[in-house]
């Protein structure tokens, strides 16, 4: 298994080397590897075992770095990186050579964010280079909110694992792109939409997934367990015993369940609880040895509660 600690020079030897990390940040656990070096990069997609049509997240620590490897800045995204960096905004640039195809799967924009977690943006401080970093999970899994999630899942596969505690936000970033500079979210996440709007106005979303996507996590079935899940309206077609089912609801409880397999994600009906708690909460029911499938229901479409709904429609969509 992989080491896990907080020494940022042990991380940075590691990737000056050439080789994989998994960093905190305040969404997910990022898969890190020197965004300028495709063989690093490489490595990131053999890991997750992610296909290469995937692209990936580019983490940079300051708006200066993104001049080495990105082009003009639409007025738009930099009024929304102005508000919300560092943050869980990601933004869709015209690239720069130095950015291989691999990185953006063959695209010629690049996503690009400014993480908030203060351990990680001193680590990318300390480095020559940005980071490319999806999420530190098997391709297609829940994604990892805590160290010990990394270490379950590709422990065997890296050496080192930045621990910066649990993830603050649980969901990876809304993304943004300026095609023509006209603004469109291309994938729901820790920004809502309506603070997006309240800062250049309204905006398009995207309103399905894609197994060619503009960026990352647009693919329609994602984020999911390895045990069978279903939507909770899809329980009338099913006539086996519930008491083996687990239940991941927003509030109350489900007198269909057993009490003991079951999960809230916020009895307060606090959307960014519930956000921060989805991850952790399908992670903790797909491990559970008495459950042999899941059941989730929606939470209310509003603020971040859009972005948990879309986690759960990809989750379930296989």
């Amino acid at each position: 298994m992989a080491t896990i600690g907080i020494d940022i020079n042990i991380a940075k030897t590691i990737l000056e080397e050439g080789n994989l990390v998994a960093i905190p940040t305040e969404t997910v656990y990022g898969l890190a590897g020197n965004a300028f070096n495709v063989d690093a990069v490489a490595k990131i997609f053999k890991a997750k075992n992610r296909p290469t049509f995937d692209p990936l997240i580019v983490h940079v620590d300051s708006f200066e770095r993104l001049s080495e490897f990105t082009e003009e800045l639409p007025a738009k995204a930099a009024q929304l990186t102005a508000a919300f960096w560092p943050g869980p905004l990601t933004i869709l640039l015209k690239k720069k050579a130095i950015i291989s195809d691999l990185v953006t799967a063959g695209l010629d924009t690049v996503a690009v964010r400014m993480p908030r977690h203060a351990l990680t943006r001193e680590l990318l401080k300390s480095l020559d280079f940005p980071l490319a970093a999806p999420s530190a999970n098997p391709f297609g899994y829940i994604s990892p909110t805590s160290a010990q999630h990394v270490n379950q899942q590709l422990g065997d596969k890296i050496e080192y694992i930045l621990d910066g505690g649990e993830c603050g936000v649980g969901l990876e970033s809304t993304i943004v792109s300026f095609e023509n500079e006209v603004p469109k979210i291309l994938r729901l996440g820790g920004i809502s939409t309506e603070e997006i709007e309240a800062v250049i106005g309204k905006v398009e979303v995207n309103s399905h997934s894609s197994s060619q996507p503009q960026a990352p996590g647009m693919l329609k079935s994602h984020y999911a367990p390895k045990k069978r899940i279903l939507m909770i309206d899809a329980l009338e077609r099913v006539t086996e015993d519930f008491s083996t089912y687990g239940y991941l609801g927003f509030n109350v409880f489900d007198r269909r369940f057993k009490l003991e397999n079951q999960i809230l994600l916020s009895e307060s009906e606090n959307l960014n609880e519930a956000a921060k708690n989805l991850f952790g909460g399908l992670r903790a029911l797909d491990q559970n040895p008495n459950i042999n499938a899941i059941v989730v229901t929606f939470v209310p479409e509003k603020g971040l509660g859009r972005a948990i709904n879309d986690r759960l429609r990809r989750a379930t969509a296989k």
